[in-house]
């Protein structure tokens, strides 16, 4: 994962580190720009290297890599243009809060128990410490052996937050050998699914954004898991699949709230069905099933950083 090269530079140790990060095809599109003069400022300004993984997959990788601050300045650039996404897409919107900017970062699964930390001591420091969420999935990603770790935040705490876990996965290497996750590639583009699967993706897309505005005004709404006229195209025939989420135990009862109220809520707003397993003794984590269609893992997802 790194090469130390000696002496120290103005950040602390003059490391070259590769971080990985999954981004959905929106992202990526925002990220490589107008024939991607977005992608070549950050290349030249930060001196890191960005390879956007090939292939029509809905997900991509986007790999850095560089010396440290390199990559701080990378991570910065990519954090402010997604906050500038964020902003353009609020202003015809009445929302009046401001949803986080979210990365998802990607490591071997024996760095991650370190990032958590003896009973969840390191990612709480972390989150003091910078202001951003950060969160580990509970399960690897699929045929790998590397998790999902989700940072969220205003751009400043994303960057803080991601030098906190530069230093913590150079104090330790991954053990064993990692099974990189790769994206599934889909039909070609030319190929009628993609357009389909394209189309559905713009449609999860738009329903998000609608969805961000329901849920900061806290609208109640029938289960979005139903036929729902306002939300064309959302409906029971979307494939369902699951999400795990390990969340600390101190933030449970404010996810579940008075009574199962806050529970409930995220329930019907994202038409997600959500499990809570029962505390472990001695686990600082429980673990969190989300089921449903993608847009409403999304959302409950979203929903459950926000409590």
């Amino acid at each position: 994962m790194s090469d130390k090269e000696g002496g120290a530079s103005e950040g602390g140790l003059n490391v070259t580190l590769t971080l990985r990060l999954l981004m959905h095809g929106k992202e990526v599109g925002s990220i490589i720009g107008k024939k991607g003069e977005t992608v070549k400022k950050m290349r030249e300004e930060s001196g890191a290297r960005i390879n956007i993984s090939e292939g029509s997959s809905p997900e991509r990788i986007v790999t850095i890599t560089g010396p440290t601050e390199g990559i701080f300045k990378a991570f910065s650039m990519i954090a402010e243009k997604f906050e500038e996404d964020i902003t353009a897409a609020m202003t015809n919107s009445t929302v009046t809060s401001h949803p986080p900017v979210t990365l998802r970062l990607v490591f071997p699964g024996s760095q991650c128990g370190s990032l958590i930390g003896k009973g969840g001591s390191k990612i709480k420091e972390i989150r003091e410490t910078t202001g951003a969420q950060v969160q580990v999935a509970g399960d690897m990603l699929p045929e790998s052996t590397e998790r999902a770790v989700t940072i969220s935040g205003t751009p400043q705490a994303i960057t803080q937050c991601v030098r906190h876990i530069c230093s913590v996965i150079l104090e330790s290497p991954p053990k064993g050998a990692t099974i990189p996750y790769r994206p599934k590639t889909m039909p070609g583009a030319g190929h009628p699914v993609f357009q389909q699967q394209q189309q559905q993706q713009q449609q999860h897309a738009s329903q998000l954004t609608k969805l961000h505005q329901l849920a900061m005004q806290h609208i109640p709404l029938p289960s979005l898991g139903q036929s729902n006229p306002t939300f064309p195209g959302m409906d029971a025939s979307v494939p369902t699949s699951s999400q795990e989420l390990a969340i600390p135990n101190d933030f449970i009862g404010s996810i579940i709230g008075r009574q199962g109220s806050k529970i409930n809520e995220i329930r019907q707003v994202s038409g997600a069905h959500i499990k809570i397993a029962s505390a472990t003794d001695g686990s600082p984590m429980r673990q969190v099933t989300i089921i449903g269609s993608p847009t409403s893992i999304s959302v409950a997802h979203y929903l459950i950083n926000v409590r």
